[in-house]
């Protein structure tokens, strides 16, 4: 059913008096409380509900902020850690591929080592004399103990840089050797000596003892020579590169 306000001036008096009504409520409420303490009371929890909301409301805003901080630190972590992966396996390859050329170098270093000293005291020989023996007395290293074997990882995580290149231990080239024989001028060991002092391969020629002794019948002198071999200068050897054609 619809209902028709015919008194429009009735419902405007009507409305005015339910204002009327509300502010004469709070005009009594105000006359009624008239305890300061009651007052400060209610004033002080009204401010402990703003503080406490305002404070709740940082803290969860500085809580998801870490939040998101937390994510984006362990993301970046877990890519930093596969890029050091590689970094340290990449180390640990450089490190074993400069071990071997280190190898490679020292057996290179020392392989004519040898063939220098035999060719130059057969050289220095000189007529009516003859060897017996000719021994190293330095001690003999491998190759492989001549290269430091440290692992990288106790060498620090500075193995990126040069740090960790290998380096060898004892000189290849460092070889002492003993001469024994014999001769029937006593000039002639003279001369033999200041021939292998005079090459460029040979130093620190000593003698160890020189005593007469009879070989087939007849006297002779039986020498012993201490010697180094002595690495040459740059300009006594001359070296090519070695290539290889593959066809």
């Amino acid at each position: 059913m619809i209902e028709i306000n015919l008194s429009p001036r009735a419902s405007a008096r009507s409305g005015r008096g339910a204002g009327l009504a509300i502010g004469a409520a709070l005009a009594d409420l105000r006359g009624r409380v008239r305890d300061p303490f009651l007052v400060s009371a209610i004033g002080s929890l009204v401010l402990a509900i703003l503080v406490v909301g305002g404070l709740h409301w940082h803290h969860v805003s500085r809580v998801a902020s870490l939040t998101e901080t937390e994510q984006q630190a362990v993301q970046d972590s877990t890519r930093y850690a596969a890029v050091l992966k590689e970094k340290y396996a990449a180390a640990a390859q450089r490190d074993s591929i400069l071990k071997q050329l280190e190898i490679i170098r020292s057996i290179d270093d020392e392989r004519f080592v040898w063939p220098h000293v035999l060719e130059e005291v057969s050289r220095a020989l000189p007529a009516y004399t003859w060897l017996i023996s000719l021994d190293q007395t330095s001690a003999v290293v491998s190759a492989a103990a001549r290269v430091d074997t440290t692992p990288a990882a106790t060498r620090g995580r500075t193995a990126a840089t040069p740090a960790a290149r290998t380096a060898p231990i004892v000189d290849p080239r460092t070889v002492s050797f003993r001469l024994v024989g014999q001769t029937v001028d006593i000039q002639a060991l003279t001369r033999f000596m200041k021939l292998l002092e005079a090459s460029p391969f040979i130093q620190n020629v000593q003698l160890a003892r020189s005593d007469a002794v009879a070989s087939e019948g007849k006297q002779v002198t039986e020498f012993q020579l201490d010697a180094e071999y002595e690495p040459p200068a740059a300009g006594v050897i001359q070296t090519i590169p070695v290539t290889l054609t593959v066809r």
